[in-house]
């Protein structure tokens, strides 16, 4: 299959490791021309450099704090500056802290929306002028929780189904401009995200975060966790011309995991 992703630009939003990062590495892969970007300016240079190699695609970072407007702004211009043009943005952000209603606090709730949904909205709303001239692709990283709600992550259940929502609504606004707009949901892919919220589990149930492991691999039936790479695939296809006729639609990359139809 020919993605024809040679010579595009991309921007993704966290993408100094985990799932960003290996969505960095599969449209580098693919010739495609990527912006990395993150908080840390010293691990992103780390990772750009590790990553020139991976593919025939050229990658730059920018240091972006993506709960700030004009830091977005930038790192949008970045990508025009440095390539010309933006075919790709993939939104992504670090999930928001577990807690119980009882237990979050009105500024937890403020800054889980600003990450988590309002992030979205607006770096889709900077990059709209460029992927109008066009047309192309966003891709929405949300959580299985869009789905099945998971207990003890209030904020992220509540906010990632709004990504949900949002991308609905726009894949019928953005159809026109021939720009295609899908949600990516992981379950439980083995990255440092997911790591943590086993060793706050396993504190919790007063076990090891290995035991924990090994009770959630019970409910998935692929009988393990998945590897980011195998949800990278999913993210270059739909960010590729191979994808031409969905959007709209949310994809969950989670071996099965989840219960619901």
């Amino acid at each position: 299959m020919e993605l024809k992703l040679k010579g595009k630009t991309a921007v993704i939003a966290a993408s100094s490791q985990g799932l960003g990062r290996a969505i960095a590495e599969g449209l580098l892969k693919e010739g495609a021309n990527v912006v990395i970007s993150g908080r840390d300016g010293e691990k992103l240079a780390k990772v750009a450099e590790e990553l020139k190699q991976s593919g025939t695609g050229q990658i730059v970072y920018k240091q972006t704090d993506i709960t700030q407007p004009e830091q977005i702004k930038e790192l949008i211009g970045s990508a025009i500056e440095h390539f010309g043009q933006l075919d790709i943005l993939v939104n992504n952000a670090g999930g928001p802290p577990a807690g119980s209603f009882d237990t979050i606090t009105d500024e937890q709730w403020q800054s889980a929306f600003e990450l988590n949904l309002l992030s979205y909205i607006r770096l889709i709303r900077e990059s709209l002028p460029y992927l109008k001239k066009q047309g192309g692709k966003i891709i929405n990283i949300a959580s299985s929780s869009i789905k099945e709600p998971i207990p003890g992550l209030l904020l992220s259940n509540t906010f990632r189904t709004g990504i949900v929502g949002l991308t609905k609504t726009l894949s019928e606004e953005l159809a026109q401009y021939g720009i295609l707009i899908n949600t990516v949901a992981p379950g439980r892919i083995a990255t440092d995200r997911v790591r943590h919220l086993d060793e706050i589990n396993a504190e919790k149930l007063q076990i090891t975060r290995q035991e924990v492991e090994e009770k959630v691999k019970g409910t998935i039936p692929l009988g393990r966790y998945g590897k980011p790479e195998e949800f990278a695939k999913v993210v270059v296809f739909l960010a590729s011309d191979a994808n031409s006729y969905m959007t709209g639609s949310s994809f969950l990359v989670d071996g099965g995991m989840v219960k619901s139809i």
